[in-house]
């Protein structure tokens, strides 16, 4: 069967009509939030003179990639719902797939990114601003998105020669690499492998960075005499912390396992975690948690007021 003219079917989170309603109106409204929430944050490091250092360039673009990876899932699977049409041509489904995981590896290696901002600024406090420069900061995040592309291309190459002969069904709510190798008519083991070899290779890369940094980041802090500097420095690196442990907890279930041909059922419960609520719950961990992010939303707040008014 030739590939480009496959129609495949998504089988979804759940066939009950009822609970087909409850997942549409959550979905949808943590899809609305996540949005509104990274548009936000996303506006404010653009109008805000306060949110002009690299920590919050990076933290702009985590929320464009946020964006962008959760739009890249929950509209279509809305659509399905909404419409009853689970169809999804192949390369529609190829798309999806490219653009997910490319949004996915790219975070993880800025989460690394701005883990290595955070060292800067807590270690070397004097030299951050020539160090993390906006040329500097823009090479970084370009460095971010050419390694997701190049983490991508292996899988995504030996991807597009598989062959689906007997079954068309995807067990799963979006298309992914797993449910994907599981209804393929083609050896599957080649490919299975190169998946895993690039997700550890992401994950440990990104990891261990991470790693590092917050170990001489924790041991510089501990070395300060003073309890509320300790205080505030751990405070800076908290909202990161958080995100950086949402993300690599709940993609280990979905990137590192074994083999594609098991069952993907639990994968399900943990992509709406990482395709709706954690991109939800970002800008909150980082609005809430941050004394500056919070002054200049209520700084918006009272400009849209008094223009309000006039």
């Amino acid at each position: 069967m030739r590939n480009h003219t496959i129609t495949f079917l998504l089988m979804g989170l759940t066939d009950d009509p009822k609970l087909k309603v409850v997942v549409f109106i959550f979905l949808f409204l943590t899809y609305m939030l996540s949005i509104t929430g990274n548009l936000t944050i996303i506006s404010l490091t653009f109008i805000d003179s306060h949110l002009k250092t690299a920590m919050y360039f990076f933290l702009q673009n985590l929320s464009f990639l946020e964006i962008s990876f959760t739009s890249a899932c929950i509209p279509r699977y809305l659509y399905n719902i909404s419409t009853g049409d689970r169809t999804i041509t192949y390369d529609s489904c190829v798309l999806q797939i490219f653009f997910t995981d490319l949004f996915a590896v790219t975070e993880f290696f800025l989460l690394a990114t701005m883990s290595f901002d955070r060292y800067v600024a807590i270690c070397k406090p004097l030299h951050y601003v020539t160090i993390m420069n906006n040329k500097v900061c823009r090479r970084l995040i370009l460095c971010c998105w050419i390694a997701g592309l190049l983490i991508l291309i292996p899988p995504l190459s030996l991807g597009l020669s598989l062959e689906f002969c007997d079954s068309n069904v995807i067990d799963h709510f979006i298309c992914d690499v797993s449910p994907l190798l599981k209804i393929s008519c083609s050896e599957t083991w080649l490919i299975e492998q190169v998946v895993i070899i690039c997700a550890v290779l992401t994950f440990i890369m990104t990891l261990v960075c991470v790693v590092l940094s917050y170990i001489y980041i924790i041991k510089t802090i501990l070395c300060f005499p003073c309890a509320q500097q300790r205080k505030k420095a751990f405070s800076t690196c908290s909202s990161h912390m958080i995100v950086v442990s949402l993300t690599y907890g709940s993609c280990i279930f979905i990137y590192v396992k074994p083999s594609a041909k098991n069952s993907v059922a639990i994968n399900k419960g943990v992509a709406v975690l990482t395709t709706s609520i954690a991109p939800m719950l970002n800008p909150f961990i980082y609005t809430l948690r941050n004394k500056q992010v919070k002054q200049a939303f209520s700084d918006s707040i009272k400009r849209i007021a008094v223009f309000l008014k006039k």
